[in-house]
């Protein structure tokens, strides 16, 4: 509603479909986030490179550098699976929802062929023994969201198109389960053993013949026989399978359908999640919620090794071809690299959890975004590199890996406007009665270059807290920090020291209680210079003097609880903008405590932008999400975009820039200062960014760097970093009197990238650049008698210096008796051969004369 000089009020309707504002050369690009323990590792047979999915990519780490060194981009939707081509252990196969099997060159980064299978795949299997065959898990129907799958053999055609459709596909199995580690070949590809809830499957190639196996769901000493996982063994015919109650079985002579074995083994207190025999199959390896790696032996179970604290649960393991790296998946999105007993790399990605229980939030001083991670930490996130800065302690309690255990976790947290101080909200609820909290505040320690706890309050409220904020004003003298809880009170804390001793640093003291007429706070926030303080009591807010604490006014709403508030900023700072619970955006004007406008729009979303006047929301529409900016002075959105994800966007953050960008274009000109990330609900950090900006990012990646200390060689000149205007130097110089090499182009480049043992001979490519490098008898003649020359120079020079020396010897002898003589005639010069007989004269060893008799 839009109130008028005149008092009445008029709607205002912003049709999303219809009045969108046009995004130019605005995009929504991927930033990272993703999960890269959604599916098992691959190890490369050299053991340098780990490859897994991630998203919508596949990413290929260093198992030494921890590094990220491609990105392998092509899909449209989720990768559901990652193993190498058996044929050409430098390519790998990777699948996807989006019904295509991809063919990478993984060493380049490079999308070398693309299958089209027409069908969602959910995994994908390969062997050696079949080959150019390979096996992928389809629904049974169309649909994606089907839970009927089914194993289908596809033959891959081999032609010399970028794009093919691939036309043979015939089902094997016809019920299996769409998790990857519940199919396997056993014994290099003889059969194909499959376990989908109670029922073991296994199908032989050559007698094209099924055998199936049957467990109870639950037998007389409780335990649950559901299968998890399944593994082979590489040379004998046994299948290893792991159950819910954390049982191992092993089955032998499944070829028999009545005279089937197996022994069971039994560690794991929950269930098992993942299991691997080793390259020899001398080793069994497994692993469950416990974080304990367990080494079985395969002749005798009896022995049992284990490698502990892992830090979560383990929800894959891989094995390298060679067998001497182990590679353990976690829920907390970490990959363990194991070499030997011990962990030798960890990759670490943006930590989900269960779910995002805090806000996402920008630390002021690293510039890294900050939510919860592990159980009880919170995590520093480099935005720039998508990698873990490092995780921070903040329950301090040993962390049990049991379910059903309630622990404490972490749902709030804050920064000052500096950066120097923290707070955070750790809560652990036993049962509806009892609710455990705690409020704590942490000091940044220049030392170490991290936060140190300063006060724990206990019991900081009797209920949830429903909000948090600190006082952003940097002109403020004080540190003040708000909580608002469901106990119906919101407390104001301050920053005091304490007067037994001056020594001792601040600590956090609850200055102001609040509340009004007994409704619940569910949001609060400071005006951008600290001298009011909004909190939203259901459907009413409520606008505080923090100075004297004094209610100043309260602005009315319809009957419906106040969700999201923000105050705007700059020359918008008069306006408070807030949400309701029945899809209302309304903007209200402080100066005279009216609505100013209001508009119908279902946001599960509301920021705004701390160095300008712009404000975001996020809305959902028909499945997908909604963007807009706007500014509060007008209800006329400044940017807009339809579906920017799928899913509802409920965590976004705007992230200062390091260097603005000046785009001058209305619809880009609210990036300038500021980026805004958002997380989808696939958790894939996303973030808004220009097209010149991309462009930018891709020709720096593209560029070849050449340090400018490289000597000029040809092969620096094939490439093309020659430096330009250098005259004088030497080696300039020289390289000018040869012929001109050619510059760098792409067919050179492309020529550098392409593997050494399909090239024709290096002097029919190159027979320039093989001249180039050779040194013509004349020039070696010639730089051969360069070092000749400057000896014999420095030995002139210092035959000089001792003729100098001699002469001046020579030519002063005592003035007394040589006067007369003098002056009758001049000694004759001696010639420069005369002068060198002199000098070696001179040089020799005259002692002896001493030692003649006198006689």
């Amino acid at each position: 509603m839009i109130t008028n000089k005149k008092g009445r009020r008029s709607e205002v309707k912003v049709e999303s479909s219809k009045n969108m504002v046009g995004h130019g050369d605005i995009r929504v690009v991927h930033r990272g986030g993703s999960k890269i323990n959604f599916r098992q590792p691959v190890i490369t047979n050299d053991s340098r490179l780990l490859l897994c999915a991630s998203g919508e990519c596949v990413k290929v780490f260093s198992t030494s550098t921890e590094e990220c060194v491609h990105n392998l981009r092509g899909h449209t939707d989720l990768v559901t699976g990652v193993l190498l081509k058996p044929s050409n252990q430098l390519q790998a196969y990777s699948c996807s929802l989006d019904g295509t099997v991809r063919l990478w060159d993984f060493m380049e980064g490079i999308l070398i062929k693309t299958y089209d299978i027409g069908y969602s795949i959910y995994s994908i299997h390969t062997s050696a023994f079949h080959k150019g065959v390979t096996f992928i898990v389809t629904s049974t129907l169309s649909d994606k969201r089907s839970e009927s799958f089914q194993l289908v053999a596809v033959r891959l055609p081999q032609s010399g198109d970028q794009l093919t459709k691939a036309q043979e596909l015939s089902a094997v199995i016809g019920d299996v389960s769409s998790n990857p580690a519940a199919i396997v070949f056993g014994r290099e590809g003889e059969y194909i053993a499959s376990a989908n809830g109670l029922h073991l499957e296994v199908f032989f190639f050559k007698k094209q013949k099924t055998f199936s196996f049957f467990l109870k769901k639950d037998n007389k000493k409780g335990g649950r026989n559901t299968f998890m996982c399944v593994a082979a063994h590489p040379k004998d015919d046994c299948i290893a399978t792991g159950h819910e109650d954390g049982k191992i079985r092993l089955w032998r002579n499944f070829n028999h359908k009545k005279e089937y074995t197996y022994s069971t083994m039994h560690w794991h207190s929950n269930a098992v999640s993942s299991m691997s025999f080793t390259p020899e199959g001398t080793n069994l390896l497994s692993g469950g919620v416990e974080s304990v790696l367990v080494l079985w032996r395969y002749n005798d179970v009896s022995q049992r090794d284990f490698l502990p604290r892992l830090g979560s649960a383990i929800t894959h393991i891989a094995i390298s071809p060679d067998g001497a790296l182990f590679c353990t998946s976690h829920s907390d999105n970490k990959i363990n690299i194991i070499q030997g007993i011990k962990v030798s790399a960890v990759l670490q990605g943006l930590v989900t959890g269960e779910r995002v229980e805090t806000d996402l939030i920008v630390d002021p001083r690293s510039k890294s975004l900050v939510l919860n991670g592990r159980p009880g930490h919170l995590q520093f996130y480099s935005l720039d590199r998508d990698k873990l800065v490092y995780n921070l302690d903040i329950v301090q309690q040993e962390y049990i890996h049991q379910w059903g255990l309630q622990q404490f976790k972490v749902v709030k947290v804050a920064f000052d406007a500096c950066g120097n101080w923290m707070a955070t909200v750790e809560e652990r609820k036993q049962n509806v009665a009892e609710l455990e909290l705690n409020l704590k505040l942490w000091a940044f320690d220049e030392q170490t270059q991290s936060f140190v706890l300063n006060t724990t309050v206990s019991a900081p409220h009797e209920s949830r807290i429903t909000g948090m904020c600190f006082c952003q004003a940097t002109a403020s003298q004080t540190t003040m920090l708000i909580s608002a809880s469901e106990d119906g009170h919101f407390k104001a804390w301050q920053l005091t020291r304490s007067a037994q001793g001056e020594d001792e640093g601040p600590s956090l003291t609850c200055d102001f209680v609040g509340a009004y007429r007994g409704l619940v706070p569910e949001c609060c926030c400071f005006s951008a210079d600290g001298s009011l303080l909004a909190v939203g009591f259901q459907e009413v807010v409520t606008v505080w003097s923090p100075a004297s604490w004094d209610l100043l006014t309260t602005l009315s709403q319809p009957p419906k609880a106040i969700r999201n508030l923000c105050f705007g900023q700059l020359s918008c700072s008069k306006y408070l903008v807030g949400t309701t619970d029945d899809h209302l955006l309304c903007c209200w004007n402080l100066l005279t405590c009216s609505l100013e406008w209001s508009t119908s729009m279902d946001i599960s979303l509301l920021l705004s932008d701390p160095l300008t006047e712009n404000i975001a929301v996020f809305c959902c529409h028909a499945g997908s999400t909604d963007f807009f900016v706007f500014k509060p002075s007008e209800p006329r959105p400044v940017f807009s975009l339809k579906a920017v994800c799928s899913g509802k966007v409920t965590h976004a953050v705007f992230a200062p820039r390091e260097e603005m960008l000046e785009s001058s274009e209305e619809s880009s000109q609210w990036l300038n200062y500021s980026q805004l990330y958002f997380l989808t609900q696939c958790m894939d950090l996303m973030t808004f960014s220009t097209k010149a900006e991309e462009d930018k990012l891709m020709a720096s990646s593209r560029q070849l760097m050449i340090d400018d200390s490289v000597a000029m060689t040809p092969f620096y000149l094939l490439l093309g970093k020659h430096r330009k205007g250098e005259s004088g130097d030497a080696v300039s110089s020289a390289s000018a009197e040869r012929p001109p090499l050619p510059q760098g182009s792409e067919a050179i480049k492309e020529l550098l990238r392409t593997p050494a043992h399909v090239l024709p001979s290096t002097s029919v490519l190159c027979s320039m650049f093989v001249k180039s490098l050779l040194v013509s008898v004349g020039d070696a003649s010639e730089e051969s008698n360069h070092p000749k020359e400057e000896m014999e120079s420095e030995k002139e020079e210092e035959d000089e210096e001792e003729d100098r020396e001699m002469q001046s010897k020579v030519s002063r002898p005592r003035r007394g008796a040589l006067d007369g003589l003098c002056a009758e005639r001049a000694a004759p010069a001696l010639t420069k051969p005369q002068r060198r007989e002199l000098r070696q004269f001179m040089k020799l060893d005259h002692s002896w004369l001493a030692g003649l008799p006198h006689s």
